[in-house]
């Protein structure tokens, strides 16, 4: 009795696609996020111009500006990472067998996953979100008995609370994370590696 084998790709356990469909939403929350925010930080920019050659300038146009810049920059990073066009030095890989260099192509995206948690824990003692709460979120309070003041500090023109433009920290840790995670499962060949036809820069030489 000959056995029959199948030469149809198999599909990966649902664990695994899960990560990556939530990866893929999460990167399709990001593109429109980066839409976004590049068309904001263009009106703000022309308002600044507009309002100082009119003489009236507004001062917290700078300080938006500056912030909008930041959380550009986060938010694009953590796409980045899923789509593979962060930095990579390849002068070691190059010189290594195809079996040896997928291995250090895993551990060093393992590396990125380590350093996405490490952030992601170090963003929680900062922030102390069980901390804050036991003092029934009173950032007095909380600031007298800690002496961390990111709940009690404001900006500067803006007034607004520091923690919620800072909250891009976490949230880029988290989302850094979970692209991480994706993208060490296809590098361990627990399933496909996935196109993202919606960012045309899907590799290095597009970029440049």
């Amino acid at each position: 009795m000959n056995a029959t084998v199948s030469l149809e790709p198999r599909q990966p356990r649902f664990a695994v696609r899960c990560v990556l469909d939530a990866s893929d939403a999460l990167l399709r929350v990001e593109r429109w996020l980066l839409t976004f925010l590049m068309s904001l930080l263009t009106a703000l920019i022309l308002l600044n111009v507009v309002t100082r050659y009119s003489g009236v300038p507004l001062y917290w146009v700078d300080e938006a500006s500056v912030y909008t810049v930041v959380w550009l920059t986060f938010v694009g990073a953590s796409a980045m990472t899923r789509l593979r066009l962060d930095f990579a030095v390849t002068m070691l890989t190059d010189k290594l067998g195809a079996r040896s260099a997928r291995v250090a192509k895993a551990i060093a995206t393992g590396g990125v996953l380590v350093f996405a948690l490490a952030l992601l824990a170090m963003c929680w003692i900062w922030m102390d979100p069980v901390g804050i709460a036991r003092s029934g979120f009173d950032a007095r309070e909380y600031a007298a008995e800690s002496f961390n003041f990111l709940y009690t500090e404001h900006t500067q023109t803006l007034e607004w609370p520091v923690w919620v433009l800072q909250l891009i920290m976490p949230i880029f840790a988290l989302c850094m994370s979970l692209h991480s995670l994706a993208n060490l499962l296809e590098d361990l060949a627990l399933a496909p590696r996935r196109i993202h036809p919606a960012f045309q820069a899907t590799n290095a030489d597009a970029v440049n």
